[in-house]
């Protein structure tokens, strides 16, 4: 007699999350096969001799005849391995193996190995929480990912570490496991991720890079460094974190979730509170940058700086089609991956740091008496990165020379110190865009700069005449007055002063 088993999984389309009823129909009397349906890809077709040997393995065996399995709905694309648990528990239901039929009701995620433990798998958190918004509040995880799937607040999480310890869970006619292998609810997790990024006081000198640096914190911008080598740039970058607030509930859990899709997250560490830093080498990709891959893609190194820092060292070096693809993502702030059968979404809103030399030796500052390179070659070094990714950079600071070493009662400010006032400004920016689409003021659009300004403020500027000459464009006009309206925030002015205006021309150096 037939018999359909059914179990529920996950499909992750991007950072989204389909829930999968998963169908298994067992019948007897037909000739003996293994027959999955529902567009799986590769990884997914070979869960029928991974489920197979595991239920061995467990000691259930395999039922003779033919069993098909089904994943609906059979139009959406499934990748990954994360669905062997499910159909495990589908074919036991199938078999008669499990009866209980509140095994039904549970969320399985998980990949099983040939000896029936249970593997870790990536995209806990974001299908955790899928299967919680369907309405599923009972999941069963791979015990390493369970303090993870536990981030999800509403959610009972079991983790279970082989397959005969969630079939015993679910009442199969197995051995009982030991009281050290029962499943259990998850760990707790540890301590939120803090990042050792350094301190700004380990930096000696640079006062307007360092300005430069906290204007950038306060109000989301986009900064350029340039300099010759040894001079603070990669220190001033990597110290960028750690004056950012820390992230709320709701950017941490997005943050985290975009990790966990990429399997960048470590077991245990809990959500990621501080703001991610990534500086991707130059001979990286423009796969490697925007995410990719066979199936479903992963983000990319753009997608796991989101609400971070992405730092580009040496961007001269990188490939031109590289840093074009910064284009899209530092306007839009998500970064859309087309395959044949589905887009894959990633949120991407961070903020771009870039480093240059003044030439290829790195020698060309000043009047560069020990400069090695031709005009031609320095003009060339320079042009690598365009004008219109060029237009999108707020601030553009020199790290010059350090000519003698400041005396240790000169030590520089502390991160703390620098932290504590861009805090303050943010919650000014917060106050001021209350019920807007946008928090910060590089968000903020053209036209309520302009009209916060006013025309008589915005004609003594000087931004009209900028615009005539062709040294501001239109994009550069907005972001030299969002600019403005940080350093004002961190004056404690209510509103930029001409001055303001006049330092933020100054400190956005190009613009086309």
């Amino acid at each position: 007699m037939s018999r359909v088993g059914r179990s529920l999984a996950v499909a992750l389309t991007g950072l989204e999350g389909h829930m999968v009823d998963v169908e298994v129909l067992h019948q007897p009397s037909g000739l003996p096969a293994f027959a999955l349906v529902g567009l799986p890809d590769a990884a997914l077709g070979e869960a029928r001799d991974r489920v197979r040997a595991a239920l061995i393995s467990a000691g259930l065996g395999f039922p003779g005849g033919r069993v098909t399995a089904n994943l609906s709905p059979a139009y959406l694309p499934k990748a990954g391995t994360g669905f062997d648990l499910g159909l495990a528990v589908a074919v036991m239901r199938a078999t008669g193996q499990v009866l209980d039929s509140s095994a039904a009701r549970q969320v399985y995620l998980g990949e099983l190995s040939l000896d029936g433990r249970v593997r870790p798998v990536r995209g806990v958190l974001p299908a955790v929480a899928a299967a919680l918004a369907a309405g599923f509040d009972r999941v069963v995880v791979p015990a390493p990912c369970a303090a993870e799937a536990a981030l999800v607040k509403g959610v009972r999480v079991t983790g279970v570490e082989t397959l005969d310890e969630l079939a015993w869970h679910l009442g199969a006619p197995v051995n009982e496991p030991g009281p050290d292998r029962r499943a259990a609810p998850p760990p707790e997790a540890a301590a939120p991720d803090q990042l050792d990024c350094g301190d700004l006081a380990d930096v000696l000198g640079q006062a307007t890079a360092r300005y430069a640096l906290e204007i950038a914190a306060a109000g989301g911008h986009h900064l350029m460094l340039q300099g010759p080598p040894g001079n603070g740039k990669t220190m001033l970058a990597s110290r960028l974190p750690g004056i950012l607030p820390l992230l709320d509930e709701a950017e941490a859990i997005e943050v985290t979730a975009l990790h966990s899709v990429a399997g960048a997250l470590e077991p245990h560490r809990g959500l990621i509170r501080r703001p991610p830093f990534q500086d991707p080498h130059h001979t990286a990709t423009p796969a490697a940058m925007v995410g990719g891959g066979t199936g479903m893609p992963r983000p990319g190194a753009i997608s796991l700086a989101h609400r971070g820092v992405l730092f580009l060292d040496e961007c001269p070096e990188f490939s031109p089609r590289v840093l074009q693809t910064l284009r899209q993502p530092l306007e839009r702030g998500e970064v859309v991956i087309h395959r044949a059968r589905a887009a894959a979404r990633f949120p991407a809103r961070f903020h771009l740091v870039m480093a240059a030399n003044p030439c290829p030796c790195g020698q060309g500052y000043g009047r560069g008496e020990n400069c090695t390179c031709t005009p031609t070659a320095r003009r060339r070094y320079q042009e690598r990165i365009s004008g219109p990714l060029l237009d999108r950079i707020d601030l553009w600071a020199e790290v010059e020379p350090v000519a003698t070493l400041p005396r240790a009662a000169q030590a520089a400010e502390s991160s703390a110190a620098v932290a504590g006032r861009v805090g303050e400004a943010r919650a000014v920016q917060r106050e001021r865009f209350r019920g807007c689409a946008w928090q910060l003021n590089s968000g903020a659009p053209g036209t309520w700069l302009r009209a916060e300004l006013g025309e008589a403020r915005l004609a003594r500027s000087g931004l009209n005449r900028a615009l005539e000459l062709g040294v501001l464009s239109l994009r550069g006009v907005d972001r030299v007055m969002r600019v403005a309206w940080t350093m004002a925030d961190l004056a404690g002015r209510t509103s930029p002063t001409a001055g303001d205006i006049d330092a933020a021309m100054t400190l956005r150096r190009r613009g086309a």
